[in-house]
């Protein structure tokens, strides 16, 4: 046996407030990785697989006898929530058997991994202990998801944020600031708070978008003309996405490591003292303190 319980293959990712919990790989890679922004599974041994239910078993048993007391599972890799309803329902009650106290479920979607699923087998899973999942939007404008080849749609992100609402289950989104480059920058911000507001997720989070390892994958995807956005247009985009989104109880975070400026609030309370906090470092540079270029990562 592995010194570890549980067996990855890495690299392995998670959210930023996953930190606490026990990653659990039911899939290795992502099911779509066609997004021309992505990097995080492109590696040889992130080729998609369903790990066998048989395996999660007898890590999670070997996990439970080391440690026997967990609150928090985070299911893993990037898509995990592209597996069938029934094959979800064994992974819950899996879990179940060996920690039948756990108090929360959690999972990166793409809005595709909901359309073959109901509301009523999307309750059942919540019952089973999924309460929230991320969901990677990145935008609401049809033309920049067509751009960086996400494979979805307004509509299609839409209709899997409203599915979560009816079954309970939480969402968080994200949404990728500097994602449309120069000339798509005012529509993506537009469409991305239009997507939020007829949805109303319980969490809104923003990244930057970045390129560790260079923009020629993504470039000739977008047809050679991204132009990206320097830090002052990254600001004003993220001004132009708070000043169009009208929600009423939404936690709104902009403070993942990419992000050069924090923004931590609720909209709609917090609008106007995040929107001031934004123009304050369009208009006056120095005055609030910024995330240095070392201080950043993904």
């Amino acid at each position: 046996m592995n010194a570890f319980p549980i067996d990855y293959i890495e690299p392995v990712f998670r959210p930023p407030s996953e930190a606490k919990s026990l990653i659990l790989q039911v899939t290795n890679g992502c099911s779509w990785n066609n997004c021309t922004f992505c990097e995080m599974y492109t590696a040889p041994q992130k080729k998609f697989r369903v790990k066998p239910v048989e395996e999660l078993d007898a890590e999670l048993e070997r996990m439970a006898k080391a440690m026997p007391y967990l609150s928090r599972i985070f299911l893993a890799d990037g898509d995990a929530m592209t597996l069938s309803y029934r094959r979800l329902k064994e992974v819950l009650e899996c879990i179940r058997k060996h920690y039948p106290n756990i108090e929360r479920v959690t999972a990166y979607c793409l809005p595709r991994n909901l359309k073959n699923k109901t509301v009523e087998q999307l309750q059942e899973l919540k019952e089973l202990g999924l309460t929230m999942v991320y969901v990677g939007c990145e935008s609401g404008d049809d033309t920049v998801l067509e751009k960086v080849q996400k494979g979805e749609s307004f509509e299609s992100s839409k209709e899997a944020l409203l599915k979560l609402k009816g079954a309970g289950i939480k969402s968080s989104v994200m949404i990728l600031n500097g994602l449309g480059g120069r000339k798509y920058s005012e529509q993506h911000a537009i469409n991305s708070a239009k997507l939020m507001n007829e949805t109303q997720p319980e969490f809104v989070s923003t990244l930057v978008v970045s390129f560790p390892m260079g923009e020629q994958r993504f470039n000739e995807g977008f047809g050679g003309e991204y132009e990206p956005l320097t830090q002052e247009d990254l600001f004003k985009e993220i001004r132009t996405l708070l000043a169009n989104l009208e929600l009423e109880n939404t936690v709104f975070r902009s403070d993942h490591a990419s992000n050069y400026l924090v923004l931590k609030g609720t909209l709609g309370a917090d609008k106007q003292r995040l929107l001031e906090k934004v123009d304050t470092a369009i208009n006056q540079p120095g005055i609030i303190p910024l995330r240095q270029e070392w201080q950043r990562g993904l």
